[in-house]
């Protein structure tokens, strides 16, 4: 019972998913190598594009809340007038 949930959840036996995964490693491993890549350089590959995905998004958050100020000093002040002149005539 315990065996049949594990071959379901890996897709096929441990022994065979085992080299699958060995012989697919050993495949990738030689095409980096020949493109050049180190492991080293595409973790930090993933660590800075996660980084600028970070930057952007609070870049965006910065930007937002600039146009939110901006809208603010002409929007408020209006609607506080008209708010006043509302209450003179009740």
């Amino acid at each position: 019972m315990a065996n049949e949930r594990v071959s379901r959840f890996l897709g096929g036996s441990p022994l065979r998913v085992l080299v699958q995964l060995l012989l697919l490693s050993l495949v990738v491993g030689v095409v980096m190598a020949a493109l050049g890549l180190e492991p080293f350089d595409l973790v930090n590959w993933i660590v800075r594009a996660a980084e600028r995905i970070v930057d952007m998004g609070f870049g965006a958050v910065e930007q937002v809340g600039r146009y939110l100020l901006l809208g603010a000093v002409v929007v408020i002040p209006i609607w506080l007038i008209l708010r006043l002149v509302n209450a003179g005539k009740s």
